[in-house]
């Protein structure tokens, strides 16, 4: 069976057994035009990586799920294009990034400009939606986090990139692939009512820092038990949304691994921030950083430094 075939079948297998938002609960659907940015100036993830010309992992299983939810996707590696024009006829954008998009990096293709960055937050700020996918908060880091060192491990504030800042949490470093335990913090959100109690997927996780205060935290990365220096630190969140002045950003700490992408517990949360985030659907989401994971900013001790136990 042809690769592609099979990513066909997963998935619809997949949204029909999720039914993350069903068609009683919608309005009629208008189609919504997204643009599912994967540039990586240093790693490349292999969900994301087109293999002779034809469409990466994350294309086909989004290409398969858009044509079933009324979502238009442009997908694309070339930041030369990032202009305010250009982007006016989206209603959001994805990314699937690494590092400083400014730069032609590893992948060689087109870096933005300064100019293309700035419209881009220009136009998330006035209204467009964005949805954050795994390493979009390993893009853009703030002064001095380019490399792993003890900048990494202090929280930046006001210093923070402005792409971070909008994003609302910045990668620092992850270990080794291991299933954590997620908790739902808002099961209310579109696509939330989809994850059990007991969902704890095998994947990359991402520890963070540089949160925004005004987080609406979805779900959160429950530290206890997972195995490496990266997680020695309280329950911090996984996935959020927020509001960019009129833009809705939505993010999450999932989406490296193929299973992932296949899981329909993934999807329902993806195609929920993606309704959300289009502004298809509404939703409450009101800061709630402080109320459900109070101790997020304590971050995993400098490896440089003594090592001392976080305080719970």
């Amino acid at each position: 069976m042809k690769r592609h075939n099979r990513i066909s079948i997963l998935v619809a297998t997949a949204v029909a057994a999720a039914a993350p938002l069903a068609a009683a609960e919608l309005p009629p659907p208008t189609t919504k035009k997204i643009l599912f940015f994967s540039k990586s100036a240093v790693f490349e993830h292999s969900v994301i990586k087109r293999n002779a010309g034809h469409p990466s992992f994350a294309e086909q299983v989004l290409q398969e799920l858009g044509a079933k939810h009324a979502l238009a996707f442009t997908f694309s590696k070339d930041g030369s294009l990032f202009t305010a024009d250009y982007l006016s006829q989206f209603d959001a954008f994805m990314f699937y990034t690494t590092g400083d998009l400014t730069t032609a990096g590893l992948d060689k293709t087109p870096p933005m400009t300064a100019t293309g960055k700035a419209a881009l937050l220009a136009a998330i700020a006035a209204g467009k939606g964005f949805i954050g996918v795994h390493s979009a908060t390993d893009t853009f880091h703030s002064p001095g986090n380019a490399d792993i060192g003890p900048a990494r491990y202090v929280d930046d504030g006001d210093r923070a990139d402005p792409f971070i800042k909008m994003l609302g949490g910045e990668f620092i470093k992850h270990g080794a692939q291991q299933p954590s335990h997620l908790i739902v913090s808002d099961p209310k959100f579109p696509g939330l009512a989809a994850v059990p109690a007991d969902f704890a997927p095998n994947e990359e996780w991402y520890s963070l820092k540089n949160f925004a205060p005004d987080l609406h935290v979805l779900l959160i990365q429950e530290t206890a038990g997972m195995k490496g220096p990266e997680y020695a630190r309280p329950p911090y969140p996984s996935t959020w949304a927020r509001m960019e002045g009129k833009g809705r950003v939505f993010s999450t700490n999932l989406g490296h691994r193929e299973d992932v992408w296949l899981n329909p517990v993934f999807q329902s949360v993806l195609l929920g921030g993606m309704e959300w985030a289009t502004g298809r659907v509404d939703a409450d989401v009101t800061p709630n950083l402080d109320k459900v994971a109070p101790k997020a900013r304590v971050l995993p001790p400098d490896p440089t430094a003594d090592p001392k136990p976080p305080a719970r």
